[in-house]
Formats: structure tokens, sequence, C-alpha cells
């Protein structure tokens, strides 16, 4: 049995920590540095049974020691850093009630990458029934490029009461600007992730764009009759080959310069002469000449589906490079003008 006179201060700090328990000197122990856990080791080796009476004046002498030596002139830093080190911020929240181990609630983020994503018909109509001033302020939040393209959805004479006070704008104050973001938020933002039906409309473009053009447009009038809502964003994507005319000289240009002179021959078989003029006028001067030498041939033999395949095949094109942005279908500026 060991006595306490014996106990060295190495023995005497492992016999407190071994009457702790694993859990707790196993917190404790990281906080010592290597060469006191050496000598707690090895004070730990000689150790035998402790009696209960010099174990609680060990204690004793640990607390007394404890209480005169630390001080308090850095106490409130250790222990911080101990309990930092030792408990999570939930279990030291729910010890001390401390706030500082709360996570801070992050408010709601910004909502202008949000609004340039909207059709910019849908939020130039929004605005168009809010105060100019606060147009103004929203559209300074903006890209330019997003701020231009839902200008030209306005009238004219509203154009020039928001550019009057866009110019003319002073530093928002955070409180208004908060007011105007919530209404947005709530008005505009939560109304399109609703209903935001651009989805739809792609998929019955789709399908229409597989049809012949009578067929088409005899779907889109039954389609309007049943009183079905936003038929103009079906518009926007539709495109025949019948279309072709309303192109630009630029788009059609574009159009017809990668496909080959056989597609095209076989496409404009059984044409009217407006529709060809308008494709052939799109196409280099040789090339025109075999195609109208290959016309001039007649169609006898050429079977109506290949045609309506060659057909199909240049209005998918248009299609295509219309969705990357090399311009815009017809239906698509008749509706912005």
């Amino acid at each position: 049995m060991t006595t306490l006179a014996t106990l060295t201060r190495a023995q005497k700090a492992a016999a407190i920590l071994v009457a702790m328990g694993k859990p707790s000197a196993s917190r404790l122990l990281k906080f010592f540095k290597q060469e006191e856990l050496k000598a707690l080791i090895e004070g730990a080796r000689l150790l035998r049974t402790i009696p209960q009476s010099d174990l609680e004046r060990i204690v004793a002498e640990f607390e007394a020691e404890f209480t005169e030596g630390a001080g308090l002139l850095d106490s409130a830093d250790r222990m911080d850093t101990i309990l930092n080190e030792s408990l999570s911020p939930e279990e030291m929240s729910a010890i001390m009630g401390d706030k500082r181990f709360e996570v801070a609630p992050e408010g709601p983020p910004p909502i202008w990458p949000d609004l340039e994503k909207l059709e910019p018909a849908r939020l130039g109509a929004f605005l168009a029934g809010e105060h100019q001033q606060t147009s103004a302020m929203v559209l300074s939040k903006l890209s330019p490029q997003a701020a231009a393209n839902v200008l030209l959805t306005m009238t004219k004479p509203m154009r020039g009461e928001i550019i009057k006070r866009m110019v003319t704008m002073a530093t928002i104050p955070e409180a208004a600007a908060k007011i105007v973001e919530n209404r947005l938020r709530t008005s505009v933002l939560t109304e399109t992730s609703t209903k935001d039906t651009s989805a739809g409309q792609a998929r019955v473009a789709s399908m229409l764009n597989e049809m012949d053009k009578p067929q088409l447009e005899e779907m889109m009038q039954d389609l309007e009759a049943a009183g079905t809502p936003d038929l103009d964003g079906v518009r926007a994507r539709l495109f025949a080959f019948e279309d072709i005319p309303q192109l630009t000289q630029k788009a059609r240009v574009l159009v017809f310069d990668g496909l080959s002179t056989e597609l095209v021959t076989l496409a404009l078989r059984g044409t009217q002469a407006g529709l060809a003029e308008s494709v052939l006028s799109a196409i280099g001067a040789r090339s025109r000449r075999m195609i109208e030498s290959e016309l001039g041939m007649g169609s006898e033999g050429i079977a109506a589906a290949d045609i309506a395949a060659a057909r199909k095949t240049i209005a998918t094109t248009t299609i295509r490079l219309s969705r990357e942005g090399a311009f815009e279908l017809p239906s698509t500026q008749n509706a912005a003008a």
C-alpha cells in the first residue's frame, strides 16, 4: 500500500486522474506536455493501492494549489481553450447557455441573380404596375443586359420615366432596398417558382415542330380555342420549313451555309417560287446554279417522304442555331414587337 508521505507530485497527479475515471481523464491528458505525460506514466507504474483518506487529502491538496496558484489573470482564456477543445459548441450551449456558440441564422440570399433568369416580359409586366422609382431601383440592381431586355418589353413612355430616374438615382437606403426585395421575393419569385411553364412550353413546341405546317397551324388554333395558357411561349419556339422567308437574310445564310446542295435541292422540290427564292438567295452563286439545274429536271420518282424529311432537317437546324444564340426565330421577334 502506498502512503501519502512517499508520493511524488507526478504520482499524486496520476492518482487523481485514475480516480476521475477514463472518460474524464482522457479529455484532460491531451492538455499535458510530452515530458509531463512521461512523468505521469512513470509515476503511475509505481503506484499501489492508496487509502481513501489519503486520496481525499490529495484531492484537497490539489484544490488548494489550483485555487491559490493559478490566479485569475488568464483563467478565462485558458478555460475557453479547454472547453472549446473538449466540448462541442452544442454541448457548451446546452451547459452554459452561451450565445457565442450558437450559429447565427443566415439571411435570405440575394434575389438579383434569380430575377435575371426570369423571362424579361414577365419581370417587365410586374414592374409596369409598380412606381417608376421602384422599377428604376430594381433595374439598377440587374446586369446591364438583363435590365435592357426588361426595358425593351415596356412602352416607350415608361422606359423614359424609368431611365430618367436611374440617371438621377442616389444611394438607396438599405431599409428601402429590403422592402423592395421582400416584395419581389413574395410576388415574383414565389409565383415564378410555382407557375414556371417554360419546360412544358418547350415540350409542346418540340411536339408541334414535328408536324407539317398545316397541321401545326390547325393545332395552334385548337389550343387557342381551348384557352390554353402561355401560348406565346409556345409560338416563340415554333418553326417550320415554310417560315424560312420570315428569317433575316443573315439568318438564312447561317442556316444554309453548312447544308449540302443535295439536301437543299430535295427540300425545294415542289415548293412555291417565293419560298424557293428566299432559300436560293442565301446560297452561293455556283451552288444556286447547280440546285436550279436539278430542280429544272422535275421531281418524278422522288418520294414525298424524302422531301418532307429534308425540310424537317432544315427546320431542325434552324431551331438549333436559334437556341445556340445565332439569331432569333421570327415568332420570337414578332412577340417582342
